[in-house]
C-alpha cells in the first residue's frame, strides 16, 4: 500500500513535469515563430536609439522647370543626455557658441530623455557655427543635416506658394494645400545603446530620407515677373490700398500668374502681419465688381435673345428711374439714343438696367449661378471666399437693376475672371487650377497629370462669338481704348465699382478694374486688373486699370508668342492718342513713288539701286505715324 501510494505519486508528478515541459515547448515555440518579430522589435527598442535625418521637402517648379520653391541644407543641433558625462561644461559651452542663456541650454542638456533636439535655438545654424560645436568633441553632442525651405525670387508669387514653419510644415498656399505631397520621409542614423543610454561600439545604421514630390506649376514665371513688376509700378505711382493682378488660360482654367500687393518675402514670413501673409487677394477679396460684370448680363440677354446687339437701341438721358430710385449713367445728360453695342461700349449704366429688364430676374439669376459666382471656384488654394448674391426670392425691381450692372452684389476675383472665360472661350466653364504635374522628386518622372476639368457648357458657341465681338468693339471704340493694341485683337471691360463700409458707399473711393483678352477671336490670355482706391488720379477703370492690363498683354504676346493679325477692329483715336495707321506695300515701287506714299513716315534706305525690293515693317500692319521704316534698294530685276 505505502509502495503503491509513492508509485502514484511518482506518476503525478511525472505528468504535472511533462505538462509543464510542453507548456514551455509550446511557449519557446510561439515566441520562436510567431512572436518573434514583436518581441525583437520591442528589444530592440529598449536599447536602439535614432538620430533623425530631415527630408527634403518636394521642389515647386514653374511650367518651363525654374525653381520657385527649393532646399537649403542646414544644421541641427541634437543631444543625447544619457551621453554626456560633463553636463555644466557643455550646457556652457554650447550656451556661449549659440549667444543663449545657459540656465535654458542645461535644461537641454540635463532633460530626462533620450533624445533632445535643441529648439529653437539649435536649428538651421550656420556651417561656421556647426564647425565650433564639432571642435568640441563632446559625447552626446550630435549636428544632424536638416532641411531649410528657400525661395530664390524672395517676394515672387508670395502668396500663391505660401510658407511653411519651421519644422518645414506648410502653413499656407501651396505648401499647405499640397503638405501630404510635398512632405518626405525622414531618414535616421540608428546606433544602440546600454540602459544608461551610453553608445555601445555596434554597428551604426543609415535609413536614407526620402524628399518629397515635386509639384509642377501652370504658372510661367516670365509672365509672372511681368505681372510682379506692374505691380510694383502701381503702388509706386497710385499709393493704392490694394492691387491685383490674375492671368488665366480661359480655355483650360490654367493660372498663368497671379499677384497682389501688398506682398511678403516667403523667406521672412515672421516680418509681416498676420493680415498680409495670409490673404491671397484674388481668391480672398470680395467686392462689387462694378461694370466688369456686364459682361455676365450681356450674354445672358445674347443667350436668350432678349437684345440684338445691332438692332435695339436705348436712349440714354443720363438717369434711369426703377420704382423709388433713381440710376444715374457717368457720363452727366447721358449719350443719347445708342445701338445695344454702344451700351455696351460706352458701359452705360442705365443701358444695362433695361438689358436686364429684358432678362427678369428668373432668367438672370439663372446665369450667374451657371456661371458658377455663387460658390466657389474650387481652386487648389487654401482661403478661397464666395461672394454675396441676392436672395433670389427678395429681388425686386432696383434690386435686378443694380445686379444688371454689377452694384449691390460681390464676388471674387477669381470667380469673375473664370466667369468671364467662360464667356469669351465658346461657353466652357472650367475650374481654375494652379498644379498640373506631380513629379518623383529623383527622376523627374510623371506621378500624376492634372487635367483641366470642364464643369459645364454655359451659353452656346454662337453667344460668345458675339460677347468676343462687343468686348473687342469696347477697345476699340468705347471705355476700353487704353488696352488696345496695334496689330492684335484686344477684347476687355472697364469697371470702375464704388467700395462700400458699414452698408454705405465711400465717397471718391473706388475700386477700379479692367479684364482684357487677346486675340479677341480666338483668346490665349484673359487678364484681370484691380486697383483699391488709387491716389492723385481720375478714378476710372478706362484711366488706371486698362494700360496695366496692356502691359501685362504686351508682355504674354512675347512670352506666349501670340501672332499678329492683320483682321480686327480699327481704333478710333482721339488728339491725345498717338496716331497708327496701316503701312502701305511699296515694294516693286521705285524710290521716288516709294517716298510720296510714306510721307507720313521716316523713310531710311539702305542698297542700291532705284527699285523698292524689300520693307520693314511689313506691310499691312499698324505702324505708327512719324516712325522709322527701313527700305532695302535694288535693281527692278532684282
Amino acid at each position: 500500500m505505502f509502495f503503491s501510494t509513492i508509485h502514484e505519486r511518482m506518476r503525478l508528478i511525472f505528468l504535472i513535469s511533462m505538462i509543464i515541459l510542453i507548456a514551455i515547448i509550446i511557449k519557446v515555440f510561439y515566441i520562436q515563430v510567431f512572436a518573434y518579430e514583436k518581441l525583437s522589435s520591442l528589444a530592440e527598442d529598449l536599447w536602439s536609439r535614432e538620430l533623425p535625418i530631415k527630408a527634403d521637402r518636394g521642389k515647386i517648379i514653374d511650367r518651363n522647370g525654374v525653381v520657385l520653391a527649393d532646399n537649403i541644407t542646414t544644421v541641427s543641433l541634437v543631444l543625447v543626455p544619457n551621453q554626456i558625462d560633463n553636463k555644466e561644461a557643455v550646457a556652457k559651452d554650447l550656451a556661449n557658441i549659440l549667444n543663449v542663456d545657459y540656465k535654458e541650454m542645461l535644461k537641454h542638456v540635463t532633460r530626462a530623455t533620450s533624445i533632445e533636439r535643441v529648439h529653437p535655438e539649435g536649428r538651421g545654424l550656420s556651417f561656421d557655427i556647426a564647425e565650433e560645436i564639432d571642435a568640441l568633441g563632446y559625447d552626446g553632442v550630435y549636428l544632424l543635416k536638416e532641411s531649410k525651405r528657400d525661395y530664390p525670387y524672395d517676394t515672387v508669387l508670395s502668396h500663391v506658394l505660401g510658407y511653411v514653419g519651421i519644422d518645414n510644415q506648410g502653413l499656407s498656399g501651396l505648401e499647405l494645400y499640397y503638405d501630404e505631397y510635398l512632405t518626405g520621409a525622414d531618414g535616421a542614423i540608428k546606433y544602440f545603446s546600454d540602459g544608461k543610454g551610453n553608445k555601445l561600439e555596434l554597428t551604426e545604421v543609415y535609413v536614407a530620407p526620402t524628399s518629397g514630390i515635386t509639384l509642377q506649376l501652370t504658372i510661367d514665371l516670365d509672365l509672372q515677373l511681368a505681372v510682379e513688376n506692374e505691380l510694383d509700378n502701381v503702388i509706386a505711382k497710385y499709393n493704392p490700398e490694394k492691387a491685383l493682378i490674375v492671368a488665366m488660360n480661359p480655355n483650360t482654367g490654367e493660372i498663368l500668374a497671379m499677384a497682389s500687393r501688398p506682398t511678403f518675402n516667403n523667406n521672412n514670413y515672421q516680418d509681416y502681419e498676420t493680415e498680409v501673409i495670409n490673404r491671397n487677394l484674388p481668391i480672398w477679396m470680395t467686392y462689387e465688381p462694378g461694370s466688369t460684370f456686364k459682361i455676365i448680363t450681356l450674354s445672358a440677354a445674347l443667350e436668350e435673345k432678349t437684345i440684338n446687339l445691332f438692332e435695339d437701341t436705348f436712349t440714354d438721358t443720363g438717369a434711369i428711374h426703377v420704382e423709388d430710385a433713381t440710376i444715374h449713367c457717368w457720363k452727366s445728360g447721358g449719350h443719347g439714343t445708342q445701338t445695344m453695342l454702344e451700351v455696351v461700349e460706352n458701359s452705360c449704366n442705365p443701358g444695362f438696367v433695361r438689358i436686364g429688364e429684358t432678362l427678369g430676374v428668373d432668367k438672370l439669376m439663372k446665369y450667374i449661378k451657371a456661371y458658377g459666382l455663387d460658390a466657389k471656384t474650387g481652386i487648389d488654394l487654401n482661403g478661397e471666399a464666395v461672394g454675396l448674391l441676392f436672395d433670389e426670392d427678395k429681388m425686386g425691381a432696383v434690386e435686378l437693376a443694380t445686379t444688371s450692372f454689377g452694384q449691390g452684389i460681390s464676388v471674387t476675383p477669381i470667380g469673375q475672371i473664370r466667369a468671364v472665360s467662360a464667356a469669351i472661350n465658346g461657353g466652357n466653364l472650367y475650374t481654375p487650377y494652379i498644379v498640373s504635374t506631380m513629379l518623383e522628386s529623383q527622376t523627374n518622372s510623371v506621378i500624376k497629370k492634372i487635367s483641366p476639368n470642364l464643369e459645364r457648357n454655359v451659353i452656346s458657341k454662337k453667344t460668345s462669338s458675339l460677347v468676343r465681338f462687343a468686348l473687342e468693339s469696347v477697345v476699340a471704340n468705347g471705355s476700353g481704348k487704353n488696352a488696345y493694341i496695334e496689330n492684335y485683337r484686344v477684347g476687355g471691360k472697364t469697371g470702375t465699382a464704388q467700395k462700400v463700409s458699414d452698408g454705405a458707399y465711400l465717397d471718391g473711393n473706388y475700386i477700379l478694374s479692367f479684364m482684357g483678352f487677346l486675340p479677341a477671336d480666338d483668346p490665349e490670355i484673359i487678364v484681370y486688373v484691380a486697383v483699391d482706391n488709387p491716389k492723385g488720379v481720375t478714378q476710372y477703370g478706362g484711366v488706371v486699370s486698362a494700360p496695366i492690363a496692356r502691359n501685362v498683354m504686351l508682355s504674354a504676346i512675347d512670352i506666349l508668342e501670340i501672332k499678329p493679325s492683320k483682321e480686327g477692329m480699327a481704333k478710333e483715336y482721339t488728339w491725345l492718342d498717338k496716331k497708327y495707321s496701316i503701312l502701305p506695300n511699296v515694294v516693286g515701287l521705285d524710290k521716288k513713288e516709294a517716298a510720296k506714299v510714306l510721307k507720313n513716315y521716316q523713310v531710311l534706305y539702305s542698297g542700291e539701286g532705284d527699285a523698292i525690293i524689300y520693307q520693314s515693317p511689313n506691310a499691312g500692319y499698324y505702324v505708327a505715324l512719324g516712325s522709322k521704316v527701313k527700305l532695302l534698294l535694288g535693281s527692278s530685276s532684282s
